[in-house]
């Protein structure tokens, strides 16, 4: 949590940046800015509009004074954090990924920089559309998951760590069930030996960093989905406390198949080298069982709509 006299003044910056946004030809002729869609430890994040073609975007401001690691872009002449440089390789690659796309970035004088991204125009982030429905049935739980798996494998195959998987760093487009994986601020080059910094979230980091301080990319990564499939078929989190988290034992508060508690158990397990790769947790039988795509669409649209049903207040 920041001190409150810190939180005031980047709330001063963020409310002068705001204004700057709101006129284009003072920021940039290209965007215009939105309603504010979330804030975090170090940037803050409205919706936009391209105007030359009205498409939605996600507009984020990254803090220049809170940024830890910067990196230079090609053409660049001075540095940009590392963020920018993580989304411009991971978007650089054709085809569907899974990680949402960065169009663009602009730097704002003595402020920081914006980074520009796609945005579906019917999305939610994870966490609320879960907050809204409560547990999710497994076989939606196993649409998105298995969505967020292979977006997580494309960043490895790229070089890029997210380290900051969890529910808000999912946006569910809600026409579709598509769900693409943001918000690389906690992310990292990947490598095969040890870190031993880490700005993701505490309630889904692993044992060893509670305990040693020192992680594994891999290994990071599976325990977080564990945390996160629990967090879809039980509708919260499994753990709260450190003490929680190094004794990893799981009590489930929902019905949930043995294939998944079997699955979560295995991305929880407390030895790292226990835990299972990308490609193991893709060829899980749980993995495996979902219905033929169109099949699965439709239940995921019509549980969807049912749930918002029974939750909508009563008409006037």
């Amino acid at each position: 949590m920041f001190h409150g006299s810190l939180v005031a003044h980047l709330e001063g910056r963020y409310n002068s940046v705001m204004h700057l946004i709101t006129v284009p030809k003072v920021c940039s002729p290209r965007y215009r800015c939105g309603t504010p869609l979330g804030r975090g430890g170090f940037s803050w994040v409205v919706s936009g509009e391209r105007l030359s073609d009205g498409r939605p975007v996600a507009i984020k401001l990254i803090s220049r004074g809170l940024v830890k690691e910067w990196v230079h872009l090609p053409g660049s002449l001075r540095p940009v954090p590392l963020e920018s440089a993580l989304l411009q390789r991971l978007s650089e690659v054709e085809g569907e990924s899974g990680v949402i796309r960065m169009l663009d970035w602009l730097e704002v004088e003595g402020l920081g920089f914006l980074l520009i991204t796609e945005r579906p125009a019917q999305c939610q982030d994870l966490f609320d559309f879960i907050t809204e429905r409560g547990a999710l049935p497994e076989r939606l739980a196993l649409r998105f998951f298995r969505q967020v798996v292979q977006a997580l494998r494309f960043a490895h195959q790229h070089g890029v760590v997210h380290r900051d998987v969890k529910d808000e760093n999912i946006v569910v487009n809600t026409e579709t069930m598509e769900v693409k994986l943001i918000d690389f601020g906690s992310g990292a080059l990947l490598k095969d030996g040890p870190y031993d910094d880490f700005e993701g979230t505490r309630v889904y980091s692993p044992p060893e960093w509670i305990q040693h301080r020192t992680y594994h990319a891999i290994p990071l990564t599976a325990w977080s989905l564990g945390v996160l499939l629990f967090d879809m078929v039980c509708g919260n989190t499994p753990f709260e406390l450190d003490q929680e988290i190094v004794r990893a034992t799981l009590l489930f508060t929902h019905p949930v198949s043995e294939e998944c508690q079997a699955l979560i158990r295995w991305c929880l397990s407390f030895r790292p080298e226990d835990r299972p790769s990308l490609g193991a947790i893709l060829s899980h039988p749980w993995m495996l069982s979902l219905l033929c795509p169109t099949q699965a669409l439709v239940f995921s649209l019509i549980w969807v709509h049912k749930a918002a049903a029974v939750k909508a207040p009563p008409a006037a």
